[in-house]
């Protein structure tokens, strides 16, 4: 496997510098279940280091070990700070499926922003959508026998801790699983999943 990027931070630094457009690096992620999104873990978890061979690029932004889908990696500060901070509003797409099926009216709710322990959401967009033809989870999501699931998309322009997830659980569907599918212009388009492409 790759060793961890090379830095000339301090150690355990995980922040990039404002870089030239022509050194900037950005790669693009497709980050399977269970993956740590940091290129250490002490107690031998998966990380990026796995999959990531790039010297010098970190995360913008979280993605839970739990969850899969769209990273995006950079050695450009300014642009990890457009796309980690709260203040910017990038907009980011989440295939999330939910154990149950929502009506119209417990959709309405999310798409008018609901409360939280942390406070109000904002409005997200929010409908159904067919079941995507994605790649296997390891291991596999865990169903209650007779319990029917349903896949919806949400956009959202925020990024509270398990934000999805709990909004999900808040209107009675809890999140079995859920794939970050967009982050501003990228998405996991032509990715696979445990891959990564450089932009």
């Amino acid at each position: 496997m790759p060793n961890k990027p090379y830095s000339t931070f301090k150690k355990n630094t995980t922040q990039a510098v404002a870089t030239s457009p022509s050194k900037r690096r950005v790669v693009l992620f497709n980050k399977p279940f269970n993956v740590l999104t940091q290129f250490t873990d002490q107690e031998g978890r998966q990380t990026l280091k796995d999959f990531i061979p790039i010297p010098e690029v970190y995360a913008a932004g979280r993605l839970d070990k739990d969850s899969e889908g769209l990273l995006v990696l950079t050695n450009d500060g300014k642009l990890q700070n457009k796309l980690a901070s709260p203040k910017f509003k990038t907009s980011k797409t989440y295939w999330v499926q939910v154990e149950g099926i929502p009506l119209q009216e417990d959709l309405e709710k999310l798409r008018k922003g609901v409360m939280l322990k942390d406070g109000m959401t904002l409005p997200a967009q929010i409908g159904w959508m067919d079941e995507p033809e994605i790649w296997d989870r390891t291991p596999p999501v865990r169903f209650r026998q007779n319990k029917p699931t349903s896949w919806l998309t949400i956009t959202i322009c925020e990024g509270r801790n398990r934000q999805v997830r709990r909004m999900t659980a808040h209107i009675g569907f809890p999140t079995l699983r859920l794939i970050r599918y967009r982050i501003g212009d990228w998405t996991i388009e032509g990715i696979a999943n445990g891959k990564y492409s450089e932009v």
